[in-house]
Formats: structure tokens, C-alpha cells, sequence
């Protein structure tokens, strides 16, 4: 019996999220033509010449060699359709429309793009598409096999991989006498491979201030700006932070992982289970390190969700690219607003920035002289304004080292993994102390309020606090700073010597 009608379920991702779109595809008589509605896009419209070829060449008829007017229509309405994301759902619909098929599709909800000749192609965001059909009642979900594992992290939901239009219609068409049905994909099972880290803290001869600092910074999630001369291992110090950060929680590697799956950024990993790294050229425009765009997208500092953003040459980013920083790190997120609509997007990350003292870049430096007048000394600094010189917890100078130790061949053990062991021991006693899964700079002023100071520690931080002229959030700041390193020392209280070592990371007099 011929249909005329049929109604399927499929989706695309939306800004960091995924939206159901409802493929109807109607048949009516009269002169050939193909149409599709429901504000698609140039990509989209384009699959009536996909689906057309990909239906001929799976042994089927084609809609182009039938008398016919053929309309797709794609709910709602007012969401922008992009992508090749229906193309399967839409050559279904027409076969089952057509009367060629029949199945029931009630529950099931099919993904992907098809070649010409009916071959399935991998798309984008297959993660968060996943988890938003299982949320809409969605039991089983037809996807690209390229796809599959990262689709099968979704426990509680049937994931089918196909790799060609004729194997999908095989396993759903009840028509057919001897079905040939598809094998579900497994459940993605997420490990901790050990990774292999450019760089290692033992690498690196010196500079045990600087590592101290960057192993509070990853303790508690603080901001971290590296100041010195050319040369001296900013770039290497911060490549070497990343081996000390521990691996990521289940939410944490589904959230990022989808993330990175919508920009077309996991490559060949199907599981991000690390802390993501992202470091953007100080040529990077506004868009690109913030997000935004005309259809809006997210940008570098929400591919670091969770993990590290590394800006080197922090003054040589542009001005307005620097002051966009601001909100997220302060509140974590970024709140994009454009003519096309609005969008809040994650942002919690560890930024480490690196920066030379001066243009020349040798100011207060022992081994070559600066050439550069106060006043371009000035305005240099002068380009990280207050407000953002605020909001960074730690700032550690990193001078040069003696020859000696850099000409030493002494092969020493790895240092990073021991580091990494104890963040992960300082993390574990912070969360209990505080009951939930929070680092410390995320502390908010409430939590700050109910923190337990002593006479003493209170008398420090004040008269300290007032000689150096530190603003309220700056305050607040120290408090947070010395609560990780109370932390690191599984201290219940925050002692004055904890104190006094937050209180030596902030920027020096006359600086910045």
C-alpha cells in the first residue's frame, strides 16, 4: 500500500547542544519535483541530488526517474538546518513514502551524510546528538560506523552502525523475506591510557619556585602568568604543566568530548579523556579565541573547557581579544550575543600565559641590557590592563639558570608523574573537605566568608592587603590561593605561612 507519507526522526547538532528535526516527506502527483522546506541551508538543499543518486545506486528507484512531486519537510521550522546530518533520514522517508520499504519508525532515529553512492559518511557532534534522543524517548539511533564508538558512549540506547544506505533498509525493511540486521555497537568503555608528555618536569634544570607555583595552579585551577627574559623555558614550563593535571571525570570526558566532536576537532580520538590543551597564535582574531561567528560557534577559550588555554606572548594579543577575558575568567562561562541569537558557552580553564618583561625583552635582566625606553617599558605592561591583572592568582618570574646545570648530562628520573600523584592526593582532600567536586577557584564570595581564619592570619592578610593595595577580588583571591596550598598540606585551617605564600605570587611593586 502506497504511504504518500511518512514522518522520521533525526537531528544536528545546535551551538553545543543537538536539536530533533522531524523528516516528513510527502508524495503527490504531477510533474517531477524535489523541494525541500524548513529553512535549510545550501548544504542541506543540496541533498536532493545526494539522496537521489544514493537511492539509484542502493537498487532502488530514483525520485528523478518518476512523475511525481516530491516535498521534504524539516521541523521545526525556525531552526536553521545545516549540514548533511538528513540525508539518510530524508532517502528513508522517500523510500518509505514510495511504498518500496515499510517499517515502523517510531523510536528510531537515523544520522548521517550519503555519497553518491549510497556509502555512509561520518558528520559532527555525534555525541551530543546521542545524548538529546535518548533524553526524547529515543531507542535506537541509525549512525555512519565511523561514528558508532563515539555514539555508543550513551549507555541506555541501542546504537546501529551501518556503512551504506542498503544495509539500514536491510535491517528495518519489513518487506523484505530474509532480513539481514545490523549488530549493535558495543558500549564505548572509557580507559585512562597512559599518555606520552612532550615534556616532563625533570627536563626542566631549575626553576623550583616556578614549579611549586604551577603545581598550586593545577591543584587548585588557578591563572598562571610566566614573566621573563627570552629563553629562559616559559613555552617548555607550561608544556610541562599539562603532564601534571589528572585525568578527567566520566561527566568531564562526555561534556568536552562533545564539545570537541561539534567543532570537528577530536580527529582521530574518539574519547578525550585528558585535559584538552589549546594554544592560539597571538595573531588569533576575536571570534576565533572567543567564539561567535555569523552562525555562532565556539571558540578557543570553550575548546579549553576543562583543561589548559595557553596564550604565549600575552601583550601581543590584541587589546579587545585580551579584555574579552574578562567574564569567563571570572565566571567560567561566556555569553555570546549576536543578530542571529545568543549563546552561553563553558569556559572554565587554567590559563597560563607567558610574556617578556619589555619589548626587547631583557628589563631587570643579569645577562643582556634593555634597550627599550621607560616609556615603551610602560606601555608594554600597560597592555594587560587591571582588571585582567587581577583575576590571575599567580605570577611567577622565570630568570635564567646557571650554565652549569644546563651543560649537565645527569639523566634524572621523571619528576612529573610524583607531582601529578600528589595534585590528585590534594584534590581528593579538597573535595571531602568541601563535600562536592569544586576546585578551589571556584569558590565563590559566600564560601570565602565561611572559611575559618585565625586572629593571626586575618592581621597578615589585612595589613598585607592594605600595604600592597590589593582590590577586593584580589583579596578574595588570596584567600583562595592559600586554601590550595592548605590543601596540598592537608590542612584543615589556613595557616599564616599559607598565607604568606599566596601572598608572594601576586605581582611585584612597580609592576604591571
Amino acid at each position: 500500500m502506497l504511504m504518500k507519507f511518512s514522518k522520521l526522526n533525526s537531528a544536528q547538532p545546535d551551538k553545543l547542544s543537538a536539536s530533533l528535526v522531524s523528516v516528513e516527506v510527502d508524495i503527490s502527483r504531477g510533474l517531477h519535483s524535489f523541494s525541500i522546506v524548513g529553512m535549510a541551508s545550501k548544504a542541506v538543499d543540496e541533498a536532493r541530488d545526494r539522496v537521489n543518486s544514493a537511492i539509484k545506486n542502493a537498487g532502488y528507484q530514483a525520485p528523478k526517474s518518476k512523475n511525481e512531486k516530491l516535498v521534504v519537510a524539516l521541523a521545526p521550522a525556525e531552526l536553521k538546518k545545516e549540514g548533511a546530518y538528513h540525508d539518510l533520514a530524508i532517502a528513508l522517508g522517500y523510500l518509505l513514502s514510495s511504498g518500496e520499504i515499510h517499517f515502523d519508525p517510531e523510536g528510531k532515529l537515523f544520522i548521517g551524510e550519503l555519497s553518491l553512492d549510497g556509502t555512509l559518511k561520518a558528520v559532527r557532534g555525534i555525541l551530543p546528538i546521542v545524548q538529546r534522543a535518548k533524553e526524547e524517548g529515543i531507542r535506537e539511533v541509525f549512525v555512519p560506523r565511523e561514528n558508532a564508538r563515539e555514539a555508543a558512549l550513551i549507555e541506555g540506547i541501542t546504537i546501529y552502525p551501518a556503512s551504506h544506505l542498503r544495509e539500514v533498509i536491510a535491517h528495518i525493511d519489513e518487506k523484505r523475506e530474509e532480513r539481514e540486521e545490523l549488530t549493535p555497537q558495543e558500549l564505548t568503555h572509557i580507559s585512562h591510557k597512559e599518555t606520552h608528555f612532550p615534556v616532563d618536569f625533570a627536563d626542566i634544570r631549575g626553576q623550583e619556585l616556578v614549579k611549586r607555583g604551577l603545581e598550586i595552579a593545577a591543584v587548585g585551577g588557578h591563572n598562571v602568568v610566566l614573566y621573563g627574559p627570552p629563553g629562559t623555558g616559559k613555552t617548555m614550563l607550561a608544556k610541562a604543566f599539562i603532564s601534571i593535571l589528572p585525568p578527567l571525570s566520566r561527566e568531564e570526558i562526555l561534556e568536552i568530548t562533545g564539545i570537541h566532536s561539534i567543532a570537528g576537532e577530536l580527529g582521530n580520538e574518539e574519547v578525550l579523556t585528558y585535559p584538552p590543551v589549546r594554544a592560539p597564535h597571538h595573531t588569533s582574531s576575536y571570534v576565533s579565541l572567543i567564539g561567535g561567528g555569523t552562525h555562532i560557534k565556539p571558540g578557543e577559550i570553550t575548546l579549553a573547557h576543562r583543561g589548559v588555554l595557553f596564550l604565549d606572548e600575552f601583550p601581543e594579543f590584541d587589546r579587545k581579544v585580551l579584555e574579552a577575558l574578562r567574564q569567563p575568567l571570572e565566571d567560567r562561562v561566556v555569553h555570546i550575543s549576536r543578530a542571529q541569537g545568543t549563546a552561553v558557552f563553558p569556559a572554565s580553564f587554567i590559563l597560563i600565559a607567558a610574556m617578556n618583561p619589555c619589548p626587547c625583552g631583557y628589563y631587570g635582566s643579569e645577562v643582556k641590557t634593555c634597550t627599550c625606553t621607560p616609556y615603551d617599558i610602560q606601555r608594554y605592561q600597560k597592555k594587560i590592563s587591571g582588571p585582567i591583572v587581577d583575576r590571575i592568582d599567580i605570577w611567577l618570574p622565570v630568570e635564567h639558570i646557571d650554565y652549569e646545570k644546563l651543560s649537565t648530562s645527569e639523566q634524572r628520573e621523571k619528576e612529573s608523574p610524583k607531582i601529578r600523584e600528589r595534585v590528585v592526593r590534594a584534590r581528593a582532600f579538597s573535595y571531602k573537605r568541601k563535600g562536592e567536586r569544586k576546585l578551589n577557584r571556584e569558590m565563590h564570595a559566600r564560601d570565602i566568608q565561611a572559611e575559618p581564619l585565625s586572629v593571626s592570619v586575618k592581621q597578615i592578610l589585612n595589613a598585607s592587603a592594605e600595604k600592597m593595595q590589593l582590590s577586593p577580588r584580589a583579596y578574595h583571591r588570596v584567600i583562595k590561593l592559600a586554601r590550595t596550598i592548605a590543601d596540598m598540606e592537608q590542612s584543615e585551617q589556613i595557616q599564616e605561612h599559607h598565607i604568606l605564600e599566596a601572598l608572594q605570587y601576586r605581582p611585584r611593586e612597580n609592576e604591571f
